[in-house]
């Protein structure tokens, strides 16, 4: 839910998102890149959308820029399960498939990266997991990361 009470939908299987009142009464819908499968809005309406990166829109549905590009190196993402927006605007992404959390600036910036995937970056070795699929950012900044494969949810401040 966004903060103006809009509702957004992500509609997998017709590459689109869509959004609604809080009443349920449809406003508008938009194409996305390929197979949308999470969102995040930010306080100030902008909307984060996951397919195989990260794509930004007005609350309007108008694409803005998109986040980094295809792949396992830093500013990139490969197939990215999880998204949520800080509320100082810093975007976190849970990019499954490079085994890693990535932290964005809201105009996609990196700010930084944990992981586990030494045989891509070795020097990244921390206790993050090797299948981050959902994240959520606390008020205080921490955050919460869920890591499919060991079946744990783990917390972090922002400092590491």
């Amino acid at each position: 839910m966004a903060p103006d009470g809009s509702v957004y939908v992500v509609d997998y299987g017709n590459n689109r998102i869509q959004k609604f009142t809080s009443e349920g009464v449809f406003i508008n819908k938009w194409d996305t890149d390929l197979f949308p499968n999470n969102i995040a809005i930010a306080y100030y309406g902008s909307v984060y959308v996951l397919t195989k990166q990260i794509e930004k829109f007005t609350s309007e549905g108008v694409f803005i820029s998109q986040l980094g590009t295809l792949g396992p190196f830093d500013n990139q993402t490969d197939w990215p399960d999880a998204i949520t927006v800080a509320s100082d605007g810093s975007v976190y992404v849970a990019d499954t498939s490079n085994a890693r959390i990535q932290r964005f600036t809201s105009d996609g910036m990196l700010i930084s990266k944990w992981s586990t995937c030494c045989s891509l970056q070795p020097e990244l070795d921390s206790p993050v997991g090797d299948h981050p699929t959902g994240i959520a950012v606390a008020p205080d900044g921490s955050f919460y990361v869920a890591d499919q494969k060991y079946h744990r949810i783990q917390k972090f401040s922002v400092e590491q």
